[in-house]
């Protein structure tokens, strides 16, 4: 049996537990491969993007979902920062700032 080619993105390949979702959804299939590389690119990342599974399954969930519903990137995300055609926006870094500012000061001990 051939497995069926479905476009990946220009930063990250497709994950298989995106590509299932996506297949079992003939709508949003057809709108994962109407949008641009770029935008699958963000669906993808946004997708990794996350530690916790459940949180990933929610967003591939949601993924499925909004593609269906004609949504052609996430929402409310600062976007990939993988890209290697574009340099990080200046909002990128204050959000990446705070982040790991935020991770840092986790992992001080204060009182010696």
């Amino acid at each position: 049996m051939t497995k069926k080619v479905i476009s990946g993105g220009t930063a990250h390949k497709l994950p298989d537990d995106l590509r299932k979702a996506l297949t079992s959804s003939s709508k949003a299939l057809l709108a994962w491969e109407d949008i641009t590389p770029l935008a699958r690119n963000e669906w993808i990342c946004w997708v990794e993007s996350v530690k916790q599974q459940e949180t990933r399954k929610e967003h591939i969930k949601r993924a499925v979902t909004e593609l269906v519903e004609g949504k052609r990137r996430p929402c409310c995300w600062i976007g990939c920062v993988h890209r290697r055609d574009k340099q990080v926006s200046p909002s990128q870094k204050f959000i990446l700032s705070k982040r790991s500012k935020k991770k840092v000061s986790t992992y001080i001990v204060v009182g010696g």
